[in-house]
């Protein structure tokens, strides 16, 4: 079982995240393959892959490299530009898919399957935990901001995944000090100076779905600060279509969808946890909102309150 850290060279900020995590040093010399270029470090079960084309459409890279390589993958770590009209330097993460865009099964509009979502990475709250210390300590929180985001784009994987990002502009994108950041993040959560990886999944413990909200997902960021519990997808109200509601009956539109794809993905990336889901409720009217619960219900998933999460 090996972690994929995936990087592009049609990307300027993958590229400054990739020769940061080169320059930690034990790595084996690259090897070249049909699909890219990989270098394989010499204490921990983590391979390097540098792909030509943008990595929101390696579709199946995951895959691909288990054939290529005869090993099996455990999970992959996306080294991202991140971008946004505002400018804002920002470091970011997110799971990946595309819920609620539609008609389901085509193309994404930036990668993927318009519904599908990807398994989140279960290092996802450790991730975005150690983060905040690392940057607090250098202090590039001062510069930068530091969020999640909601799961958007591609490509389309079968394992667990992550996109870690230097946003948002050319200008960030080649900062040595934020990819050195990065670097030194990945390389604690990834056991990779010698301590060991403190974020492996344990067969078991509380997984919060996060529903509702804008695109930086401000609400569910704020109990992800101080969670002692795992995060897998967040699915923002853009993703969740309500169209007309129906008298004794759900909501139609695309808003389940959503939901069970976010549990379904969830609950392969944390095979025997227990599965709950935080709700942004301002952001819903209050017939959403209770639907959402309701259907939430018939699935048999908890809808907790952040006092429910931190008594």
């Amino acid at each position: 079982m090996v972690v994929l850290i995936l990087a592009s060279k049609a990307d300027s900020a993958s590229m400054n995240l990739h020769n940061a995590v080169l320059g930690l040093g034990n790595w084996n010399d690259s090897s070249s393959f049909n699909h890219g270029e990989v270098w394989i470090h010499q204490e921990r079960p983590i391979h390097m892959l540098l792909i030509d084309i943008m990595h929101i459409y390696a579709d199946k890279i995951d895959t691909t490299h288990e054939k290529q390589l005869n090993v099996e993958v455990d999970e992959v770590l996306v080294l991202s530009r991140h971008f946004s009209k505002s400018g804002l330097p920002s470091l970011t993460l997110h799971p990946i898919g595309c819920p609620g865009e539609s008609p389901v099964g085509e193309p994404g509009f930036a990668g993927g399957e318009k519904g599908l979502t990807v398994p989140p990475s279960p290092r996802f709250a450790s991730l975005f935990s150690s983060l905040l210390e690392s940057a607090k300590s250098s202090n590039l929180d001062e510069e930068f901001d530091i969020t999640v985001e909601t799961t958007h784009h591609g490509p389309i994987l079968s394992r667990p995944t992550l996109y870690l990002e230097i946003g948002s502009t050319e200008n960030e994108w080649i900062r040595e000090d934020a990819s050195h950041l990065w670097a030194e993040v990945i390389s604690n959560s990834l056991g990779m100076s010698g301590s060991k990886s403190y974020v492996d999944w344990p067969g078991y413990g509380d997984v919060m779905i996060g529903i509702g909200g804008g695109h930086y997902a401000p609400r569910h960021t704020s109990v992800m600060k101080d969670a002692d519990f795992w995060v897998g997808h967040l699915i923002a109200n853009y993703a969740l279509e309500f169209e007309l509601q129906e008298e004794n009956d759900f909501p139609s539109g695309q808003w389940r969808h959503s939901i069970q794809e976010a549990i379904r993905t969830t609950r392969i990336a944390f095979p025997g946890g227990s599965i709950f889901c935080h709700l942004d409720r301002k952001s819903f009217k209050g017939w959403q909102r209770n639907a959402i619960i309701d259907f939430l219900s018939t699935l048999d998933v908890e809808v907790r309150r952040g006092k429910d999460m931190f008594s």
